[in-house]
């Protein structure tokens, strides 16, 4: 026999999710939050997933909510456990992943009393979040209709921003009183918000007049009608198309590789390669590189295409353009020139000298984590999507080709803190199988990322070990301080390896320190498994970060 709360705000709050689809649900113990684990388990259309630490499952439904493009709600009780959903609620927000976040709370007389697990929760999220809800306890005057408006409004709001909106839900004891029937409640009205778009007549009038026309495409999901539209811009050389390896992008006469063709350009190449009309796509550019570049250049026009962020970037903003970029580009296929232009062929001039310089250093590398990286590059199978952790990791990925695959990292914020959770989230509610590709410090730190019974056996995890923070051997400045200082607090050097973590999760697990048994390992790793596989990748003392210096340095 079911089993339900008892409490009407849980029973309206499973409704509204029913009907608006969202099926999937990320549960953390407590007992605060009993009645919505005990109501939603029982509840056949939702999918619950137990998720221990709070900090790792929020991540985890990120990784759902990216993978199914819908939003994914998560539960947990009072107290510190919600401020621990935070480091995943502000990734969420910079990345527009949506998550619902139903928080349950002590009623609101027991704040600040000195009652066990309890802060103000409410708002809590208040600075990352789209939207931020109460719910009244059920005995509040009317507490069923206003509780009613507030869940739909809130969902909504979720779907439209798609981004985090936190509820918290304030219950009164008994806890644990239970019904066997549920009351029927009535259909919603759906009041979704949908934008209309019609392309403004000086745009069309400023491309036509531009000269030189860049589109720079930043952190997005894999969009087949967007790289059609893109195709197009550049099928004539109208265009240059700058992009990232977490801009699943893919077309040759893309500029994929963007450190590999600026990384030292000067003052006086800053002018040379500068565009007159700037168009920005997506979220957040990993390359530093192109910021400096941009900022410097300070185009005529730059605009900016994005439903939610149009964030000045380069300093350059003049046009907001607050729409899909596949529905701006839709409009403007239909009324602008795609005759050549000179600008592409100067950059594509550049490419082919650089690309050229690439591959001469490839044939002089050792083992590395650049070698590592480009071995990895070549052998992957083009039906994985790969998750990159950042720093050293994301960084490396530009400059490689990974064929088709499609291509994750959290740069919302841009933390090592939930990379591990966020794939593990991701392969959960996937088809395809998923590869982690990670440094040993975001692969340490996210430990908990492994406490999931649900991580698909296609799984696949491989770890760069270098024994440190090794991005801070790379990027200028830590350099400067003492020698131990820099090991001990900031590159925070370290022996360990995952071999008896992964025994502990249910992973099988291969160790590699050279190069002959990373192509031999390599061959097997993705073949089919009855348990999910991580393979550790050491390079201790093999001097990484000065291979990938000398590479930029080669490619002078």
């Amino acid at each position: 026999m079911k089993k339900y709360s008892s409490k009407r705000s849980i029973q309206i709050l499973a409704h509204l999710l029913q009907q608006y689809g969202i099926a999937d649900i990320v549960i953390s113990p407590g007992s605060r939050n009993a009645p919505l684990a005990i109501h939603f388990s029982e509840v056949d259309s939702f999918n619950c997933f137990s998720i221990v630490d709070e900090r790792s499952a929020a991540f985890v439904a990120m990784g759902m909510a990216k993978s199914e493009k819908k939003p994914v709600a998560i539960t947990c009780t009072s107290g510190s456990a919600v401020v621990n959903y935070y480091p995943a609620i502000t990734e969420a927000f910079y990345q527009n992943v949506p998550l619902l976040v139903l928080t349950a709370d002590r009623p609101t007389d027991f704040v600040d009393i000195f009652d066990g697990q309890t802060i103000r929760q409410k708002d809590v999220f208040h600075q990352h979040s789209y939207g931020d809800f109460q719910l009244l306890e059920d005995s509040k005057e009317n507490a069923e209709d206003i509780n009613f408006d507030i869940i739909k409004k809130a969902i909504e709001l979720c779907f439209e921003k798609q981004g985090p909106v936190h509820i918290n839900i304030p219950l009164e004891e008994p806890l644990y009183e239970l019904v066997s029937e549920l009351p029927t409640f009535p259909t919603v009205e759906k009041t979704i918000k949908h934008k209309e778009y019609e392309i403004p007549s000086n745009l069309i009038a400023e491309w036509n007049t531009s000269q030189r026309i860049m589109l720079l495409v930043g952190t997005r999901d894999y969009s087949p009608e967007l790289e059609n539209q893109l195709t197009q811009l550049v099928k004539n050389h109208s265009v240059v198309v700058l992009s990232e390896a977490n801009s699943n992008l893919h077309h040759e006469k893309f500029f994929r590789h963007i450190d590999r063709y600026i990384f030292n350009f000067n003052e006086e190449d800053y002018k040379t390669y500068a565009p007159d009309l700037l168009i920005t796509v997506g979220q957040n550019v990993v390359s530093k590189k192109v910021k400096q570049f941009l900022r410097s250049a300070r185009p005529k026009q730059h605009w900016h295409l994005d439903e939610v962020w149009q964030p000045d970037t380069y300093f350059s903003l003049t046009e907001k353009i607050e729409v899909k970029p596949e529905v701006f580009f839709s409009k403007l296929l239909k009324f602008i020139n795609l005759e050549p232009r000179p600008y592409f062929n100067l950059w594509d001039v550049l490419r082919d000298k650089k690309d050229a310089k690439h591959e001469q250093f490839l044939n002089t590398i050792e083992f590395s984590d650049f070698y590592f990286f480009n071995k990895a590059s070549q052998i992957i199978p083009e039906n994985y999507n790969i998750h990159f952790s950042n720093s050293s990791g994301i960084r490396y990925a530009q400059l490689f080709d990974f064929g088709k695959s499609k291509m994750y990292c959290n740069r919302g914020t841009s933390g090592i803190d939930g990379s591990t959770s966020t794939a593990m989230g991701f392969a959960i509610k996937n088809e395809s199988p998923t590869l982690l590709i990670t440094g040993d410090l975001s692969f340490f730190y996210d430990i908990n990322g492994l406490w999931n019974q649900y991580i698909p056996p296609f799984v696949r995890i491989m770890i760069f070990n270098n024994g440190e923070g090794n991005i801070f051997k790379i990027i200028p400045g830590p350099g400067n301080a003492n020698p131990n200082t820099l090991d001990e607090f900031i590159a925070t050097k370290h022996k360990k390896n995952a071999e008896h973590l992964a025994k502990h999760f249910g992973f099988s697990y291969i160790r590699v320190e050279d190069e002959l048994t990373l192509d031999r390992v390599l061959e097997n790793f993705f073949k089919p498994d009855v348990q999910p596989k991580i393979l550790e990748v050491n390079t201790y003392g093999k001097n990484s970060a000065d291979v990938l210096k000398s590479y930029f340095e080669f490619m002078k």
